[in-house]
């Protein structure tokens, strides 16, 4: 089995719950990398997370959640130089999250290309990136220096885009800088205002996936909630109905969709060359991503961010019980 290698951000997010005249916040490690590291390894998967932490309480308690669910935090650097990011969330009725973001500055926007050990970019490792950590352009660079490497190691390179617009400067249209990350993607996950937005940035979804396949990306798949999700190759396209559940909290639905996703790249053993194999075989690719929307329905029904990533045994009963 592969490595799933996450980059990026890991922060603190304090999910609030209303209690009298002001909310009561409980302490959840996320981040969106380092969910996807987390749920990979609560599959049973081998996961690896790469960045950077503040020396302080969060950083610790980061550091110690990582460790616990099986995640290989070698490649993890710490700095006095800034604090781990925190992020403030409220939930809707249905679920759905509002985020209060306290970053820049933060420890994760201080990762460096020289930060990476070689070993990121070895034989049997999948890169797995974002764009939280370009939203400025020294993290940005190391972003797509790290994408690079991979890509040159011959090795499946995954990016969710996972668009926060109130990270990003003032003014600042993400979307140029995004598209250097997308164009060194292998397999793309996108929301389908996330979609939306690069059509409005390129044309329409035409020309955005016109460009995908130009700088050989191989699948796109397009999550909307409880809606269909939807899946793209260059020869190919379908789409398959989501898992009716009541939803808690989204918080790490995309994430633990991600991390499904990788989890069976790396049970196949998968790089950049025999990707495109892989995903030619639809059969074969609806029943990874059914697995994958089941590990998103799973987390969508907990609270919390890496608390809500589901262990394979829950993942395959839940499958029993719809099949």
């Amino acid at each position: 089995m592969n490595t799933v290698c996450c980059f990026g951000e890991a922060l603190i997010d304090f999910h609030g719950k209303p209690s009298g005249a002001a909310p009561v916040f409980t302490a959840h490690p996320g981040g969106a990398p380092a969910n996807v590291a987390v749920a990979v390894a609560r599959l049973g998967g081998r996961a690896a997370f790469v960045g950077m932490f503040g020396r302080d309480m969060f950083g610790d308690l980061l550091l110690r959640e990582l460790d616990a669910a099986g995640v290989d935090t070698s490649h993890v650097h710490r700095t006095d130089a800034a604090n781990t990011a925190l992020a403030f969330v409220s939930h809707a009725a249905d679920g759905e999250r509002d985020f209060s973001f306290y970053r820049p500055p933060s420890a994760d926007l201080l990762f460096r290309d020289a930060d990476f050990d070689a070993s990121v970019f070895a034989a049997g490792t999948i890169f797995h990136a974002g764009s939280c950590s370009m939203t400025e352009p020294d993290s940005a660079a190391a972003t797509l220096q790290g994408m690079t490497h991979a890509r040159n190691a011959g090795e499946l390179v995954s990016y969710d885009m996972n668009l926060r617009p109130p990270l990003w400067p003032r003014g600042e249209d993400p979307a140029p800088t995004i598209w250097r990350a997308l164009e060194r993607a292998d397999f793309v996950k996108l929301s389908a205002e996330e979609l939306a937005f690069l059509a409005a940035s390129t044309g329409d979804e035409e020309a955005v996936f016109a460009r995908l396949w130009n700088s050989g990306t191989k699948l796109v798949v397009i999550t909307d909630g409880e809606r269909a999700t939807r899946w793209f190759t260059p020869n190919a396209g379908a789409e398959r109905n989501t898992f009716p559940v009541r939803a808690v909290d989204t918080t790490g639905a995309g994430d633990a969709f991600v991390g499904g996703c990788l989890y069976r790249f790396a049970q196949a053993g998968l790089d950049a060359a025999t990707f495109e194999g892989f995903v030619a075989d639809t059969n074969g690719l609806d029943t990874t991503l059914r697995f994958a929307s089941a590990c998103g329905a799973l987390a969508v029904t907990r609270a919390g961010s890496f608390a809500a990533m589901p262990a394979s045994v829950e993942v395959e009963a839940f499958l029993e019980q719809h099949a």
